[in-house]
């Protein structure tokens, strides 16, 4: 195989977001994250101080979202629920920008509101990572702008979509792509090399992790670990060397 499985494993922050996830299968996703020994989980809000305990010394970090999935809440809401889910066991911050704010350019307001919660999350020892909601936003330089204004404000990770980022389709119904592979190389073209670019959306298999990382990612979010890592055990069993065909940013999380 082209990557060790801890290198793949450790790149997965394994996504507990669903709506209508309940506290036993979130909690049944916290055991399948440190049986595959993967980077993170990334919860809800409410969910951090279980999670925490659930893998206590178990290597897996908590992540947690912020203003998510729409980004609408006040700065000082998304500092607070910062505050909160790191005194609560989080090490990692998943934070939804304001994108009306965005795609109005009042782009002092985003750097002002980032650089605000990157500096929360750092004051308790931990990571932020800045979703764009690359689905909102059809300018490649909207997305180089923010590239350029995470670096400047302290983010720690670039991210491409929420998981949740559906908008209208020229037929009329709702869908997304998440991470694609045009955005995944304007974002690490446009970042320095101390902000990591994380993939979100779109990846289901094998193929898109080993994809996203040559592209240069460091993480994926993704519900799909289960299927992705014994994926690779199957390949690594069976002695595949060839990685196929990936296809990425067909919807999906």
């Amino acid at each position: 195989m082209k990557y060790s499985y801890a290198e793949l494993a450790g790149m997965i922050d394994h996504s507990l977001l669903q709506p209508s996830m309940t506290d036993a299968e979130a909690e049944a996703g916290c055991i399948i994250a440190a049986e595959y020994g993967v980077a993170s989980v990334c919860v809800k809000p409410y969910f951090v101080q279980r999670a925490a305990s659930l893998l206590e010394d178990t290597g897996v970090i908590v992540g947690c979202v912020i203003g998510f999935p729409a980004g609408n809440s006040t700065t000082e809401v998304k500092r607070y629920e910062t505050e909160v889910a790191c005194k609560d066991g989080a090490k990692e911050i998943d934070m939804v920008i304001n994108i009306g704010k965005a795609l109005a350019g009042d782009w002092d307001y985003v750097e002002r509101e980032i650089q605000v919660i990157a500096d929360e999350a750092h004051k308790h020892g931990a990571k932020l990572k800045v979703i764009f909601e690359n689905d909102y936003l059809p300018e490649d330089a909207t997305k180089i702008k923010l590239c350029e204004i995470c670096a400047r404000a302290g983010a720690d990770w670039v991210k491409t979509s929420t998981g949740y980022g559906f908008s209208k389709q020229p037929d009329g119904s709702y869908n997304y792509k998440g991470a694609t592979e045009p955005d995944l190389r304007l974002m690490r073209q446009h970042s320095p090399a101390h902000v990591q670019v994380k993939a979100a959306g779109g990846v289901r298999d094998l193929d898109g992790l080993i994809m996203v990382r040559d592209l240069g990612c460091t993480r994926l979010g993704a519900s799909a670990t289960k299927a992705i890592l014994d994926e690779y055990r199957r390949r690594e069993a069976s002695g595949e060397t060839s990685e196929g065909k990936a296809t990425i940013g067909a919807g999906g999380y």
